[in-house]
């Protein structure tokens, strides 16, 4: 029964989550995030099964209490490496463990796992199936709709049968074909055409598993547009790009009152976190990277954001406080 009731309020979150993303999703962007929302699914950048197994998994797994509900995002093609990484991970506490089928990046692509896996189902079959079993908590995967020449229309339900075959009940998908060959990482964000109607045929077509949806969704319009159909919606550049805008408000997808009415009030919340990195030694950049598009469109965002870029990096907290009036001073 409890772990029943844990993966029901896992999936109530996933109603709307923020994708996971390579430098950016870190632990300083999520409570970040977290401030602005007290319900979305929030995700770690992706780490790879390996170097959990063999590296500083302090370093790669902590994260802060208030993260949650907060997912761990995998890379990975070998069974037993993504089996053991998922033992370790446990104890971290994640209330999810997402397995990387959608990334296209050319590290990614060397090491076999990422979008790559959409040619192998079996054998992401036979991953997922392994971590379920290691996993006390919800494994999910993220995909594409297919690969180079694949066809989306046959691959992506055969994909999601098996993956529904081996365990799986949740997947986001990314409603672009992935290029591996001719198209960079960042290409591959915007060139491969978006497919909608194909994602939403998924969710008629498989009613039993929770589907979320992922790829060029810019605002809460379209947010709550997509989930007429939808199980979730994944959000990824517009809520780093313009956090306000898309996390400001997001609660009400739950009925919920938001946690502050204005970004500088979030500005002004996260104070004490920078205030207690900067104590012990970190950099007020390594924070204020993610913050520059809080205020966009507003009085000041071009002074909050040149602010912040051209002194962050040797400043402290004078320098965010320099930025902050750049915004608050207008608006008075």
């Amino acid at each position: 029964m409890e772990e029943k009731v844990i993966r029901s309020a896992v999936c109530h979150s996933a109603r709307l989550s923020i994708a996971p993303m390579m430098d950016w999703t870190d632990r300083h962007c999520r409570v970040f995030h977290r401030l602005m929302t007290r319900r979305a699914l929030l995700y770690t950048e992706m780490v790879t099964a390996p170097a959990i197994i063999h590296g500083d998994r302090h370093r790669l797994l902590d994260y802060d209490a208030a993260d949650h509900p907060v997912a761990l995002q995998l890379g990975g093609s070998d069974p037993a490496e993504l089996e053991a990484a998922t033992r370790i991970a446990a104890d971290w506490g994640y209330d999810e463990i997402n397995l990387n089928v959608g990334c296209p990046s050319d590290r990614v692509q060397s090491g076999c796992f990422g979008a790559v896996l959409m040619k192998t189902p079996d054998l992401v079959a036979e991953c997922v199936g392994r971590m379920i079993a290691a996993s006390p908590v919800e494994v999910t995967v993220k995909c594409r709709i297919g690969v180079d020449d694949q066809m989306p229309e046959q691959v992506l339900p055969d994909f999601l049968d098996r993956m529904r075959a081996a365990g799986i009940r949740r997947v986001t998908i990314h409603a672009r074909k992935a290029w591996l060959q001719g198209l960079s990482p960042r290409e591959n964000r915007d060139i491969p055409p978006l497919d909608y109607p194909l994602v939403h045929r998924m969710k008629q077509d498989f009613p039993d598993l929770h589907l979320s949806i992922n790829g060029g969704i810019a605002d809460m319009d379209a947010v709550r547009d997509h989930l007429q159909v939808m199980d979730g919606v994944m959000v990824g550049r517009a809520a780093y790009h313009q956090p306000w805008d898309i996390l400001g408000g997001a609660d009400r997808l739950w009925g919920d009152r938001p946690p502050f009415e204005a970004p500088d009030q979030v500005a002004q919340a996260m104070r004490p976190y920078i205030l207690s990195h900067l104590a012990a030694g970190g950099r007020l950049h390594q924070i204020t990277r993610h913050m520059l598009g809080l205020f966009h469109g507003m009085a000041g965002a071009r002074g909050w954001k040149r602010t912040l870029s051209e002194g962050a990096s040797k400043g402290g907290i004078e320098v965010y406080d320099a930025a902050l009036r750049q915004v608050t001073q207008l608006a008075a």
